[in-house]
């Protein structure tokens, strides 16, 4: 009590007016004066966060398909302010939406629609609708059915890993009723879609601005706080850099887990593993590699109960979303840079390892066939860490590789549809927020040439010099590292493509030339003659020799069926 005796002196000393209350009474006052302003402050900060959606135009829009991601992204819409009316076939599926949402204190800030008259009745105008759904038929079915509710100038954001030529389809029924299709592809998984994922939009670019506000609200922000978003291009731009994200992601993922592999068969554990990742995450240029980190990250993970042995430990090999339907993009990227004659060996050779890896029951068959197949052995080095290193740099060149691919890829299809991509924009969706991110790939080598506003006809990175100088260094390691892992039958696809990739497309005397001539040999093809000139395009050989004249069928089997 002598202490509140104090506290009571004291206020009255430093304002004798004070009527003579006890300093308990004191207390209670400043107590209730403090609660009154932190409830005021609170209040303001939830009016602040429900008046965002204002700010960016929209109060409310639609989700059409509530999975991960689309649940995700209502509630990041809720969380910013905007009320979401849900519309999925599963009432399970808006249901725990919804409850999520209470959960979170977005009270009223989710609701169901039954049907398409309703939703698009529950919102306010600007509408937008934004799509999560499957690809193919399931979206057109949607549009089918908003189509006849739907009014001029509505916007339609579809957010699904959807195929470039469909976006453009579904673009052209839109345009007829004045509505705005948007394709934008969404990257960083659910967990992003959830935090706040990278959006690359394209399509109509008025729509697309007009919503740019909300979406600079939501998307994710790199280490300067830039919005990871920006538009695209003109038609089904958005979804084609998205899926060539996928491709790049897929060769990327490829080359990891090889490396993966590897050190496995080096010895290391799991937990060591996710030690070197992590060293690799935070000092090397793969410092911030998303792919990297959650490696790393996943590396230690165990199950709750004591005892149980590493996650990872008891995942299966093999990967099934392209047979399963779940996932196109990477199937997709393959046949684009066929279709665009683009060499693509990391991205090519990654897709046909997933394949691979997908029929387990056919491996088991082929293993039993061949008398156990032809597993990896132990890899004995005699300096682990300058092996590790080199495998580090391996498996950098892969990634560099698949990046090179990718964006190849990407540029000649600009050249082929006219989108007019806007590449700085390219390299903000890739910033932050998706699965390729790599600080060190993209502030040092992508950023200078991406923000330039290239001419996609010169927007070959195996022309840029500084990224040729990463190659160069990294290079020895590559060889040395196929080199070894050959030798005790590690599987390393992605790596030992990449290595090939390079020897390939910086080469000037291929063994091709053994090839075009069997060519012209049985099929009259053409080739070009050493030292002439002009010879630098794809185009149709000069010169034919007759190797072996055709002759009659009864001179070359000795007799005539007539």
């Amino acid at each position: 009590m002598r202490g509140l005796s104090v506290l009571d002196g004291w206020l009255y000393y430093k304002d004798p007016s004070l009527p003579p209350l006890s300093s308990l009474a004191y207390l209670f006052l400043a107590i209730v004066f403090s609660s009154a302003l932190i409830a005021l402050d609170l209040g303001k900060r939830k009016t602040v966060s429900f008046k965002m959606g204002e700010a960016s135009g929209f109060t409310s829009v639609a989700m059409i398909g509530c999975g991960s991601m689309g649940g995700g992204l209502a509630l990041l819409l809720a969380e910013n302010g905007v009320k979401v009316s849900l519309q999925d076939p599963s009432e399970e599926m808006m249901d725990g939406v919804i409850e999520k949402g209470e959960s979170s204190g977005y009270h009223g800030m989710l609701a169901k629609s039954k049907g398409y008259k309703s939703l698009c009745a529950s919102l306010s105008k600007p509408r937008l609708f934004i799509f999560s759904i499957p690809a193919g038929s399931v979206a057109d079915k949607v549009l089918d059915g908003l189509l006849p509710h739907l009014f001029e100038g509505d916007i339609i954001l579809d957010c699904g890993n959807e195929h470039f030529e469909n976006t453009e389809r579904r673009q052209g029924r839109a345009t007829k009723s004045g509505v705005r299709y948007i394709g934008s592809g969404v990257s960083g998984g659910y967990q992003s879609a959830r935090a706040g994922p990278s959006f690359s939009p394209g399509g109509d670019e008025s729509a697309v601005q007009e919503i740019m506000p909300l979406l600079e609200t939501i998307a994710a922000k790199d280490d300067e706080g830039r919005p990871c978003v920006g538009y695209i291009g003109k038609g089904g731009a958005g979804h084609y850099v998205k899926m060539l994200h996928n491709g790049i992601e897929h060769g990327m993922m490829s080359a990891i887990c090889e490396a993966w592999g590897i050190m496995r068969q080096m010895g290391l554990g799991y937990e060591e593993i996710g030690d070197v990742l992590k060293k690799w995450n935070q000092s090397t240029e793969f410092r911030e590699t998303f792919l990297i980190g959650i490696g790393a990250d996943l590396s230690h993970k165990h199950e709750d109960s004591a005892g149980k042995p590493a996650v990872i430990s008891e995942v299966l090999d093999k990967v099934v979303q392209d047979v399963t339907g779940e996932e196109g993009t990477g199937i997709w990227s393959n046949t684009q840079a066929i279709d665009l004659h683009v060499p693509a060996f990391t991205l090519n050779i990654a897709h046909a390892f997933r394949l691979a890896s997908a029929f387990r029951g056919e491996r088991l068959r082929a293993n039993n066939a061949s008398n156990g197949g032809f597993p990896s052995g132990e890899l004995t080095v005699q300096n682990k860490d300058a092996f590790t290193e080199d495998l580090r740099k391996a498996t950098y060149a892969a990634c560099l590789a698949s990046f090179i691919q990718g964006i190849n890829v990407i540029s000649r299809a600009d050249q082929t549809h006219e989108w007019d991509i806007n590449y700085g924009n390219v390299w903000k969706m890739w910033r932050a927020g998706c699965i390729i991110q790599s600080d060190y790939i993209s502030k040092e080598i992508l950023g200078p040439v991406l923000n330039s506003k290239p001419n996609p006809k010169d927007l070959i990175f195996l022309y840029n010099q500084r990224m040729m100088e990463e190659v160069r260094k990294s290079y020895p390691s590559l060889r040395r590292v196929v080199a070894k892992a050959v030798e005790t039958d590690q599987v390393i696809p992605a790596l030992s493509s990449t290595l090939e990739y390079f020897k390939v497309v910086t080469g000037t005397d291929l063994p091709t030339s053994f090839y075009d001539a069997e060519l012209d040999y049985f099929g009259s093809h053409m080739f070009d003659k050493k030292g002439e000139e002009g010879t630098e395009k794809p185009e149709e050989g000069k010169h034919h020799f007759e190797w072996k004249p055709a002759k009659s069928q009864k001179e070359t089997y000795g007799k005539s069926n007539l």
